[in-house]
C-alpha cells in the first residue's frame, strides 16, 4: 500500500510540473510573427484600409492622408520581410518526367 501511495504522489507531482514545460515543446507558444499567412492578412487589411479611406468623402484630406502614407509605409515592410512562397510537393514536378516523343 504504501508504494501506491508513493507511486501515486509522484505522478500527482509530474502531473503538477508537466504543465510549466509544456512551452517547452511548442504547443503553447505564440504563434512566427513572421509568418507568411500573417503578413499577408495584414498585407491584404492595408490595402483594404487604403481603398476605404480614398473612397470616404466624409473625411477630411487632412485627416487621412497621413493614415495612407503610413498604411503604404507598413505594406512596403511586411513585404520585405515577406519571401517567396516555398511551395513543398510530395509529388514531382509534371516536367519532372521524360518527354514523350510521337513520330
Amino acid at each position: 500500500m504504501h508504494r501506491v501511495v508513493v507511486l501515486c504522489s509522484f505522478l500527482a507531482l509530474f502531473g503538477a510540473a508537466a504543465p510549466a514545460s509544456a512551452g517547452f515543446f511548442g504547443f503553447f507558444n505564440d504563434p512566427d510573427p513572421r509568418c507568411y499567412w500573417c503578413i499577408r492578412d495584414a498585407i491584404y487589411h492595408d490595402y483594404k484600409l487604403i481603398a476605404h479611406l480614398e473612397a470616404n468623402p466624409d473625411i477630411d484630406d487632412a485627416v487621412k492622408g497621413p493614415q495612407i502614407v503610413a498604411a503604404r509605409a507598413d505594406i512596403q515592410r511586411l513585404r520585405r520581410l515577406l519571401s517567396p512562397v516555398q511551395d513543398v510537393r510530395i509529388e514531382p514536378c509534371c516536367y519532372a518526367r521524360p518527354p514523350l516523343h510521337i513520330r
